[in-house]
Formats: structure tokens, C-alpha cells, sequence
């Protein structure tokens, strides 16, 4: 399973968001790749209002305020 983490530098939702995610993968056993906005314009400008943003395969999961219920939901698909 391919799980994608945007976050950026200074976003305490983000960190947030991390922790809730890093749960969810002690439970499921999956990697994360975690990518700064930050360091790609077209992510940064496609992701810049919703982050932290979590990505499977390509689709968007959950941005924003992540809680471990829907994280659990869909992460656990596979």
C-alpha cells in the first residue's frame, strides 16, 4: 500500500495529523512517505489550503483535521 503524508514546516495540525496517521500504521503495518508541500510548486499550489493531506494510491483519504476512525476506514482496504 502506497501512503502518502503533505505536510509542511510550522503546521500544528500536522503534527497532529502525523500522530493520528503514525496510530493507524502501528494497527495496519504500512510505510509512510512523508513530503514537504514545500519543496514541489504544482504540490504545494494543489495542497497549500488542505494540509495535512493523506493520500492512498494516488486518492485523497483525509485532509485537515485526520481522526483515526475514517484513517482506520479506508487504510485498512488493503
Amino acid at each position: 500500500m502506497n501512503v502518502k503524508f503533505f505536510t509542511r514546516a510550522n503546521c500544528g495540525l500536522c503534527v497532529e495529523g502525523l500522530h493520528t496517521l503514525k496510530l493507524v500504521q502501528e494497527d495496519l503495518g504500512f510505510h509512510v512517505d512523508i513530503i514537504d508541500i514545500e519543496e514541489n510548486e504544482a504540490v504545494h499550489e494543489k495542497y497549500m489550503l488542505m494540509i495535512p493531506v493523506v493520500e492512498k494510491d494516488g486518492q485523497v483519504i483525509q485532509y485537515g483535521n485526520l481522526d483515526y476512525a475514517t484513517l482506520m476506514e479506508h487504510l485498512s482496504c488493503e
